[in-house]
């Protein structure tokens, strides 16, 4: 009797999708990104973590729409193959990939950074990783496996049980960190922002890092029980992100101690230099054990849980990418006995060990976490156009307005671009090459040719915002300031990439067809 065909097993209901939303971002992002945007912009953390959530929202919302038309597995690596061709999409995908493979390795050496408390020889008295910190964090990668290996309704029985209790602890700990009411920290020490909106601006992209996990969930529009949960899990995973890291801000604040820090009152750029992680270094020198006791567990399920989650998210962009023929065809192989793609997930996983291995004892881990966000937005960003481009087609996804369609892509299309500008010098440039360089071996061994002239307006957006970073404020030349050169970024965005992308749609006899996977 012939086997029956593997499938992808529909098990994950919208609480679930909820909860690999919130729990796949809270991680290193609000762990070691709130220090960072806090060296950036003060007490301007606050006010950067509620810009990024209304920033994210436009981001949300695009994959919103998008979905309803192309609801399947990866989806967001997939849209603008219908309407760019090949090429456009292996610059899109493969920009998705580093961010997916990014994170893993990210979150495996931000458990290491915890587990430090206990052994202080995995990190260096930079706060950076050791040898020894790099192995374990290899360790920890092959840890992450056996959570995607065994099917998705074993991997959301997992994710509800540790994702919900993460988060609990996380509440725990923010309100624990402000009750210790340094109130004072909120306005002494050069106000309420002491490097302008400048700085707000500067602290964005650390927060955008945390923000990212709501594309996980259209990823698994497959395996979810009905598609229909999709914008419902992205808009309540949204919210429940923004809560907690507006929380995280103000506890922050609330609980920083500058002496014990050994930091100047009021030099707030120390923050990014404690060793370790941020949280822990703080919570040591409390009364309260209770407390120690808590930042312990988040520093390690934290991360364990989010980079668990995007090692599986990882998996389905390759596949994705199979589908596409950018990579082998055995990308999207199945397991027959537990419906998930097998072999991407190896593969994310030996790729993300070499990541974690190369990468620990060298960048700082906000230096990696810059590079992730550059190369995530620059495979968002062809979002938008997408939207439009179908609407001049006399086609829509979710939203049924013209109006409402328009300006949702405006505004996440120059969300995007302040983004991976605000990212700065050098995440933007490394990632730009890095994302062409690959999409040019990527499309010499797999043969994708087709759709250049569709996708020429993609590669000189790329190459403008990498020349902005050059010249601008945060770039090697600092010839704009940080607001002209945002405004700058805003207007040949919207007056001149996002039409010329719209105009380089295929035209609709060339596209290839939307079918739902069998």
């Amino acid at each position: 009797m012939a086997q029956s065909k593997a499938r992808l097993h529909r098990e994950l209901s919208q609480l679930d999708l909820i909860i690999i939303g919130i729990g796949g971002a809270v991680g290193t992002g609000v762990l070691f990104g709130t220090a960072g945007m806090a060296a950036a912009a003060g007490p301007g953390v606050v006010l950067a973590w509620l810009i990024g959530a209304l920033m994210y929202l436009t981001v949300g919302l695009t994959y919103i729409d998008l979905n309803e038309l192309y609801p399947e597995e990866g989806g967001p690596s997939r849209y603008s193959l219908y309407t760019f061709g090949p090429i456009a999409n292996m610059i899109n995908a493969i920009s998705d990939l580093l961010w997916y493979l990014f994170i893993p390795p990210i979150e495996a050496l931000g458990v290491v950074m915890g587990l430090n408390f206990f052994y202080p020889h995995f990190v260096n008295s930079s706060g950076d990783p050791t040898m020894l910190g790099g192995l374990l964090g290899v360790l920890l990668m092959l840890l992450f496996f056996p959570f995607n290996y065994y099917g998705v309704k074993a991997f959301s029985k997992s994710t509800n049980l540790f994702g919900g209790v993460k988060l609990l602890i996380y509440f725990l700990v923010a309100f624990g960190f402000i009750s210790f009411w340094h109130v004072h920290n909120m306005y002494s020490y050069g106000g309420a922002l002491p490097y302008g909106l400048e700085g707000v601006f500067v602290a964005i992209p650390l927060g955008m890092f945390a923000f990212g996990s709501l594309r996980v969930i259209p990823d698994y529009i497959e395996e979810a029980k009905y598609p229909s949960a999709i914008p419902g899990a992205i808009l309540w995973s949204l919210f429940g992100q923004t809560l907690l890291y507006v929380l995280f801000g103000i506890a922050l604040l609330f609980a920083l101690n500058w002496g014990h820090l050994d930091i100047t009152a009021g030099h707030w750029g120390g923050l990014s230099s404690i060793p370790g992680n941020p949280f822990l270094q703080i919570a040591k020198h409390t009364d309260a054990a209770w407390l120690i006791g808590l930042v312990i567990l988040i520093v390690i399920i934290g991360p364990f849980v989010t980079g668990y989650i995007y090692q599986g998210a990882g998996s389905r962009i390759l596949f994705a990418m199979g589908r596409s023929k950018i990579v082998s065809r055995r990308m999207v192989e199945l397991s027959h006995t537990h419906g998930i793609p097998a072999k991407s997930l190896v593969v994310t996983t030996v790729i993300g060990i070499i990541i974690a291995f190369i990468a620990a004892p060298l960048p700082s881990i906000y230096n990696l976490i810059g590079d992730a966000v550059v190369a995530g937005y620059i495979g968002f960003a062809i979002n938008p156009p997408i939207m439009i481009a179908l609407r001049k087609q006399g086609r829509h996804g979710k939203f049924r307005s013209e109006t409402v369609s328009t300006v949702v892509a405006a505004l996440a299309f120059a969300s995007a671009s302040l983004i991976i500008y605000w990212s700065g010098w050098p995440s933007v440039p490394y990632a730009a090459v890095l994302v062409l360089l690959l999409s040019v071996v990527f499309g010499y061994f797999s043969g994708v040719k087709k759709g250049m002239s569709n996708s020429i307006w993609y590669i000189a957006y790329i190459v403008f915002l990498s020349l902005m970073t050059y010249l601008g404020s945060q770039g090697a030349l600092k010839v704009f300031s940080m607001p002209v050169a945002s405004g700058i970024v805003v207007l040949l965005s919207l007056l001149i990439f996002l039409p010329w992308g719209v105009a380089s749609r295929m035209e609709v006899s060339q596209q290839i067809k939307f079918a739902p996977q069998s």
